[in-house]
């Protein structure tokens, strides 16, 4: 019906008009957690503050970076990340956008808090095991970078779990520091209608802006991440690496890895870390032309990025190995040198134009606007069987604004995806437990809350497996 090239364009169309529902559906869901407090304790209309928090999420994802959306793109199996097969990326990148959008617009729809980190972390994993299911895969599900994943399902593991309980602690503590009269002010349930004092108004307006702006930081990265993951599918000569970069500039972190790994005592090496070591020599050798002479092929960009992510993914594996033996100093250069986000051989790998980041952040901060609503009745009413007070607010906004932004880059090194949705509701659910114990919990709520977290995962794993492997046989 179509010709080749027409194709592919539709294809591609397809593709950044799902990752920009995703992002847009994502607004719907984590960026609304931001607004609930400010909304329902009355220091900012409904309109201002989705407006506000919209705007704010745009300039979060503008100044972000791609660190995140990076690590987890990075859970997939290398060779899909540089597959030239144009119609097997593209089977690739529908199966987890379909996949993640589904389960989050369900979600969304029955007012249920899910995290979009998450399901987008199931799907990914999903298109993993099910690469690991077709008869070319010589790996199984070790092509799977569960090295990553762990990183990823700590951070998402621990996100609610320090909501819950620094958000006792805080309140714990404002209880025990102020006045009398600034405790009555924080402590009683607003009256409806009631304007909270100004100062109050103020804290409450500055923790719904740190959440909106973090929260772009580090969800509006992973949308980067989907559309840079389409780009380099499907037009490799363009994006497969950091053209505006001088290529002469991998020299001296090649020369680090060069050096580092031939320190390696290879005498107590089994025959797969030594089969590493000769993969990355190898790999060192292919980029040393491009390297010379500063010049290179546009064609040959797809080649030069597989070499760069070869590298990185063998020296975490050598480093995770108990028989290779490192300084610290000599690791943390090599670390920095091959495998860290953003960094070293990562930065020509790891980039995205402004044009991308300004559609994500577009498709995020529209979100916001549009569907704020089904969550923000869940958090500001079902959560706690009284009404939110201005410090459990408070407190709930400033413990999530804290989590999210230490995974977004503010502890040097670390970038991780944290679950907004997780860290605000459970912050919000330890603000209750603080004011009046367990019993001021709904605990269907809470129930339903926990049942998405506990399903999001295998639900997505599943669909996102089925999708690929009925798109990579529609599409050969």
């Amino acid at each position: 019906m179509f010709g080749l090239e027409t194709g592919i364009f539709v294809l591609l169309a397809l593709c950044l008009l799902a990752a920009c529902a995703f992002e847009f559906i994502n607004g719907f869901h984590d960026t609304a957690n931001a607004v609930a407090t400010v909304i329902y304790t009355n220091s900012l209309q409904p309109t201002q503050a989705v407006v506000w928090s919209g705007i704010v999420n745009f300039i979060g994802v503008i100044t972000g970076g791609v660190g995140v959306g990076m690590s987890i793109v990075n859970l997939l199996p290398v060779e899909l990340l540089i597959d030239q097969n144009v119609y097997h990326s593209i089977a690739m990148v529908l199966a987890l956008l379909f996949s993640a959008i589904i389960w989050n617009f369900g979600t969304w729809y029955f007012g249920l808090p899910a995290s979009s980190s998450h399901t987008l972390i199931g799907a990914i994993l999903g298109v993993g095991l099910g690469y690991a299911l077709l008869p070319e895969n010589t790996m199984g599900v070790a092509a799977v970078n569960w090295d990553k994943a762990k990183e990823v399902f700590a951070a998402l593991l621990l996100s609610p779990l320090i909501g819950f309980s620094l958000a006792i602690v805080l309140m714990f503590t404002l209880r025990r520091t102020l006045s009398k009269g600034l405790r009555k002010q924080l402590f009683d349930e607003p009256h409806p209608g009631q304007l909270p004092p100004g100062w109050v108004r103020i804290l409450l307006i500055i923790t719904c802006t740190l959440v909106s702006f973090f929260h772009g930081r580090n969800d509006g990265q992973k949308g980067i991440g989907l559309v840079m993951l389409i780009l380099i599918g499907v037009l490799p000569t363009y994006f497969a690496i950091d053209t505006r970069l001088d290529i002469k500039q991998l020299q001296p972190d090649l020369a680090v890895v060069q050096q580092k790994v031939g320190m390696i005592d290879k005498s107590q090496l089994s025959t797969v870390d030594l089969d590493r070591i000769k993969t990355i020599d190898v790999s060192l050798a292919s980029l040393q032309p491009a390297i010379t002479t500063g010049k290179y092929e546009q064609k040959d960009a797809i080649q030069i990025r597989k070499a760069l992510l070869t590298i990185s993914s063998t020296a975490r594996k050598l480093m995770d190995s108990d028989a290779v033996k490192m300084s610290v100093a000599d690791r943390s250069a090599l670390s920095k040198a091959a495998t860290v986000e953003e960094v070293g051989l990562r930065k020509f790998t790891d980039h995205a134009p402004f044009w991308v980041i300004l559609m994500i952040s577009l498709s995020l901060g529209f979100g916001t606007m549009i569907g704020w609503k089904r969550i923000v009745v869940t958090v500001g009413e079902k959560i706690g069987k009284s009404h939110l007070t201005y410090a459990q607010g408070a407190s709930a906004e400033l413990v999530a604004a804290a989590t999210i932004g230490l995974a977004s880059g503010l502890i040097p090194d670390f970038k991780a995806p944290v679950s907004t949705t997780h860290a605000l509701s459970s912050g919000i659910a330890g603000a209750m437990v603080a004011s009046k114990g367990i019993k001021n919990l709904q605990a269907k709520t809470v129930q339903s809350i926990a049942l998405a977290w506990v399903l999001t995962l295998p639900v997505a794993v599943i669909l996102s497996a089925t999708l690929f492997m009925l798109f990579r046989w529609l599409l050969g």
